[in-house]
């Protein structure tokens, strides 16, 4: 019977850049700048690594769309290399590809990498895709990511009777915390703390979404070196950090095609965290799952995922918001790096990034940051739009073979 890697998969190493407008540096650099931390931090040569994959969403603003560029940048010994792309999932594709050769047996040590660096597009949101400006596989006339997610936002309302006001100051308290932490942190691209104030009187973008309450486009890397925990061992590693799930799940279009979906969930986002706690062996994930990271590019996405992962009753997830359950200081902190809305959104580093902070945070090495004694790291990623899109899960958590 397939029992998932549970436990069978190290991470040794973690690295991530400054995210930013990056004008310093090409995407080589920021790639470098993260894997020199990660390589540091895993304590192995870079000849030890034995395959890598490489995440990468924008072929227009990337060298290329193989995976070429990332041996050329950190100038690997003729290893296998990957190129992956999963929409908003990549960094995590990329991360799953590494874990995954580990947990089977092909590799010993293994390299996972996400890069992308959109602000040289000049573009305040996602570059088009496609060679002739189009948007590749699906054509969305019309139609912006604020108006997608704001349409969630109505539905959510409506299903559940709350007054706008109320979800207005719901969502923007989802704003709130993640930029009261994302303050404290310094490879963060917004460091700023805005008040309840600034975000309920900003312009708004598509009613109810205001301009914080969606996340900007960035520059950033962030890597993982990952192995089997009997190596971890022999390289003398103590306390170290493992793989508990990483699960993905991928919509078909079959929400559109029938009534059953009331628009005011993401149904991939429930299935792929049923499917991680039940790899992880988490039977009650508002109270063994000590940390989240999700996937905030709006935050009427954020507040859904509180409800479709299990930290929130239906229709709850809005009071516990305005409860403070997921502030820093709350029973879940949620983004407590900043999120998405601190960090930006480089596509293919995001889900890396995300890791980053729950591998810091279980070896107690967040600085200002830090939470007191946890147990267990998610992260969640979401990619496309409401009706139709892919999700990502990963359980993090001390080795407990």
């Amino acid at each position: 019977m397939v029992k998932g890697i549970k436990d069978k998969v190290a991470v040794i190493g973690m690295g991530c850049s400054v995210f930013g407008e990056r004008w310093d540096t090409e995407e080589s650099g920021l790639v470098v700048e993260a894997f020199e931390e990660c390589l540091a931090d895993a304590g192995v040569e870079k000849r030890d690594i034995e395959a890598a994959w490489f995440g990468s969403c924008i072929e227009s603003v990337n060298v290329g769309s193989t995976a070429m560029p990332l041996a050329d940048f950190l100038h690997l010994p003729y290893i296998p290399v990957t190129r992956v792309e999963n929409a908003c999932c990549t960094g995590t594709e990329a991360f799953r590809g590494a874990c995954y050769a580990v947990a089977c047996g092909a590799y010993d040590i293994c390299l996972a990498v996400g890069a992308e660096k959109l602000k040289d597009t000049g573009y305040g949101g996602l570059p088009a895709r496609g060679s002739a400006g189009g948007t590749g596989w699906i054509n969305l006339p019309n139609m912006s990511a604020p108006g997608m997610f704001a349409q969630l936002a109505s539905a959510y309302a409506a299903k559940y009777k709350i007054p706008p006001k109320t979800l207005k100051e719901a969502i923007g308290h989802v704003s709130w915390k993640s930029h009261q932490n994302g303050a404290k942190n310094p490879k963060a691209h917004l460091r700023k703390a805005v008040s309840m104030e600034q975000i309920l009187a900003a312009p708004m973008v598509a009613a109810p979404l205001g301009l914080f309450d969606c996340c900007g486009v960035s520059d950033g890397s962030a890597c993982a070196i990952v192995t089997t925990p009997e190596i971890a061992k022999k390289l003398g590693k103590k306390d170290f950090v493992t793989v508990k799930a990483v699960q993905l799940s991928v919509s078909s279009g079959e929400e559109l095609g029938f009534n059953e979906w009331d628009g005011e969930h993401l149904v991939t986002t429930a299935r792929a965290g049923k499917a991680a706690y039940a790899e992880a062996g988490i039977t009650d994930p508002e109270n063994q799952i000590s940390m989240i990271e999700c996937h905030d590019c709006f935050s009427i996405t954020e507040l859904v995922t509180y409800e479709d992962l299990q930290f929130s009753r239906p229709g709850q997830a809005w009071k516990d918001a305005l409860d403070g359950k997921f502030d820093a200081n709350g029973k879940i902190p949620c983004q407590i790096d900043g999120g998405l809305k601190c960090f930006g959104h480089p596509i293919g580093s995001s889900g890396l990034r995300m890791l980053y902070e729950m591998y810091l945070q279980l070896h107690g090495r967040a600085g200002e940051r830090q939470l007191p004694n946890p147990k267990y790291g998610l992260t969640h990623n979401l990619g496309g739009m409401p009706s139709r899109n892919v999700a990502a899960v990963c359980i993090i958590g001390k080795y407990e073979g």
